[in-house]
C-alpha cells in the first residue's frame, strides 16, 4: 500500500500579522496531527501595486475600504518571525513550510529547514520566480488553481529545465475561490494531471467547506492534501471564513488517514477480520429430510443451509446425482 497522504495545514495569513497567533496556529496544527503547517512569506510592496483590487471573496471578508496593498501590509511577518516559527515547528515535531511570493523571499526561506518549496496558484505562470525557486534544488509543490493543462505543462517544463524531475515535483489540483463551490471542484482533473505528468506526485489543495471533498480526493489517490485552518472563523481577515477550526482540522486528519487505510492494496481476498465469519455466514449442502442409504441425491432431498463447515454449495453439481453412502438425518451435512 502507498504511504499515507501528506497533510498540509495551511495557516497562510490567518495569523493576522501576529507572530504569537502564528505560534498558536503551529500548536493547533501539531495537535491535529498534520505533517506540515504552512505560512506565506511576502512583502506587500513586492507582491501588489497600490492600485491592485481585492478579490471578491476578500471584499466579502474584509470590506472594500482597505486596498489589497493595505490589507497585505497588515498581514506581513518579519524574517525573524519566520525563523522563530520554524524553530517552534521543530519543537512541536511538525514540518515548517512557507510560500515565497518573490525571489527574495525564496532566498530567505532557503536558509530555513524547509523540505519543500510551495508555489501558489497565482505564481504558476510566474516563470522567473519558478526558475529562482528551482535553482535552490529543493522539491516543489505547485498549486494549479485557475490554470488550464497547457499552463501547468509550461510550469512543469520550466521546473524540469532547472533540474527538477519526477518525485521532485508535486502538482496540487485546486479551485481558487474561497469557499470553492463543490460543483466546480472537478476532482477528476487529478487523473488528468496524473496521466499528463507520469512520475509527478499529484494532490489536492482544498478550498471547499467541510471535510468530505478532501476525503474524496484521498479516495481518488491524492498523495498530498492541503486545507486552510484558523483558530476562530470569526476573526477579521481574508481567509478565516473559508478555513477549518482546530477541532475540524483534527477531524480532517483522522478522516484522511482512515480513508487512506480503507483503500488497501487492491487485491481481492478475504481480510483477516472476516475469516472467522466465513464458516458462520456461508452455507453447506445438507439433507433437506431424512435420507436413506442408496437414495439418489437431488434437489428433492438436498438443501443449502448454514453453517459453512461442510461441502460448499459451489460443488452442488458434483453432489447431485450421486448415491447416499449412508443414512442422513434432516439438516445433517452431506
Amino acid at each position: 500500500m502507498n504511504p499515507p497522504p501528506i497533510v498540509i495545514a495551511e495557516a497562510g495569513v490567518n495569523h493576522n500579522g501576529s507572530v504569537e497567533l502564528a505560534r498558536r496556529l503551529v500548536d493547533a496544527a501539531a495537535a491535529a496531527g498534520a505533517d506540515f503547517v504552512k505560512f506565506q512569506t511576502f512583502r506587500a510592496d513586492t507582491l501588489a501595486t497600490r492600485a491592485a483590487p481585492k478579490a471578491a471573496y476578500q471584499q466579502r471578508s474584509t470590506g472594500s475600504e482597505q486596498s489589497q496593498f493595505e490589507m497585505l501590509r497588515a498581514l506581513e511577518l518579519s524574517h525573524d518571525d519566520f525563523r522563530a516559527l520554524a524553530a517552534h515547528c521543530a519543537q512541536r515535531s511538525i514540518g515548517f513550510l512557507s510560500t515565497p511570493f518573490d525571489s527574495e523571499a525564496a532566498r530567505f526561506l532557503a536558509e530555513l529547514p524547509m523540505h519543500w518549496f510551495k508555489v501558489s496558484s497565482g505564481d504558476l505562470t510566474n516563470t522567473p520566480l519558478l526558475r529562482d525557486i528551482a535553482a535552490h534544488g529543493r522539491p516543489v509543490i505547485l498549486s494549479t488553481g485557475m490554470a488550464d493543462l497547457g499552463e501547468v505543462e509550461q510550469a512543469v517544463r520550466t521546473l524540469e529545465a532547472c533540474g527538477l524531475h519526477g518525485g521532485d515535483i508535486a502538482l496540487l489540483h485546486c479551485t481558487t475561490e474561497y469557499p470553492a463551490p463543490a460543483d466546480e471542484v472537478n476532482l477528476r482533473a487529478m487523473a488528468t494531471l496524473r496521466a499528463a505528468f507520469p512520475g509527478v506526485r499529484i494532490g489536492y489543495s482544498d478550498h471547499t467547506e467541510g471535510l468530505d471533498i478532501t476525503a474524496a480526493a484521498v479516495a481518488l489517490g491524492a498523495e498530498i492534501v492541503e486545507k486552510h485552518f484558523t483558530l476562530d472563523r470569526s476573526l477579521p481577515g481574508p481567509d478565516h471564513r473559508a478555513s477549518l477550526e482546530p477541532a475540524e482540522l483534527a477531524a480532517m486528519v483522522r478522516t484522511v488517514r482512515r480513508v487512506h487505510a480503507a483503500l488497501g492494496d487492491g487485491r481481492k481476498r478475504p481480510s483477516p477480520s472476516e475469516l472467522p465469519n466465513r464458516d458462520v455466514a456461508r452455507k453447506s449442502i445438507v439433507a433437506a429430510r431424512a435420507i436413506r442409504k442408496g437414495e439418489v441425491l437431488d434437489a428433492t432431498n438436498l438443501a443449502v443451509r448454514r453453517p459453512g463447515t461442510g461441502i460448499s454449495p459451489a460443488r452442488w453439481d458434483e453432489v447431485v446425482g450421486t448415491v447416499a453412502a449412508r443414512d442422513y438425518e434432516r439438516d445433517e451435512g452431506i
